[in-house]
């Protein structure tokens, strides 16, 4: 991709190719990866991480949907990548970086919330039937941390974004269901942690440590511009502001 292109935004972690349907990331080198993508979820090592946008029409009750990112990116040459699926705006994507202690974390974000839920208060099954699955947004973020993680250390750097991503939303007060309580997430939510490939790398990413630190300042400050642009160009109201 040339530079000139204003579709490629470099990053010191990865590259960003924002060619809708398509939203792909490329890092220098092959990462260490860890998630519950639709596409080659769990531990993997990936040099990509791609987002599909899709619409109702791709996905009639009769395909499943894991099939058709499977068959998209192997048409697109993308089939050792990362892939993830979205309906929601892939031009608004949130990008950021914070630096602690010589560990840079940086956070890619898309988010949507319309089918946004309470955690522990799911709401009816009727509300999201098969025929509606591609119409409904997701919250897709892509974390990566300049040291090398031990895979117990990525667990915990999961749980440390899946901390700092609620965190912002909750900032935001929003309610999809007036009265039931502000939302936590959506129900197909997806976070991919990345770091270097290289040996057993650092034990632990909590919030005691220079990793973790990065990666929740990124991640709180990727999603709650992530969530205001989402509240904005949704017109839905800013939360009160306590006097």
């Amino acid at each position: 991709m040339m530079r000139g292109d204003t579709r490629w935004k470099p990053t010191t972690a990865f590259s960003i190719d924002c060619d809708p349907p398509w939203l792909s990331v490329r890092f220098r080198e092959r990462q260490q990866v860890l998630s519950w993508a639709v596409h080659r979820p769990g531990l993997q090592v990936a040099e990509r991480v791609v987002w599909l946008q899709v619409k109702n029409a791709d996905l009639p009750p009769s395909v499943d949907p894991r099939d058709l990112l499977h068959s998209r990116m192997q048409e697109r040459g993308f089939g050792d990548a990362i892939g993830l699926m979205t309906s929601g705006s892939l031009e608004h994507h949130e990008s950021g970086s914070v630096v602690r202690d010589a560990v840079r974390a940086t956070c890619l974000m898309t988010l949507g919330l319309s089918n946004a839920e309470r955690i522990g208060k799911r709401r009816s099954l009727g509300v999201f039937d098969r025929a509606d699955a591609a119409a409904v947004g997701t919250i897709n973020a892509l974390c990566h941390v300049s040291a090398p993680l031990s895979e117990p250390a990525m667990l915990e750097a999961l749980s440390v974004a899946t901390q700092a991503r609620t965190t912002a939303i909750l900032a935001q007060s929003y309610e999809n269901v007036p009265g039931a309580g502000p939302v936590t997430g959506t129900g197909t939510d997806c976070i991919v942690i990345a770091c270097p490939n290289a040996g057993a790398g650092e034990k632990y990413a909590g919030l005691h440590t220079a990793v973790g630190e990065a990666l929740g300042a990124a991640v709180l400050e990727v999603t709650g511009k992530a969530m205001r642009g989402w509240l904005a160009r949704n017109h839905c109201p800013s939360p009160a502001k306590p006097e």
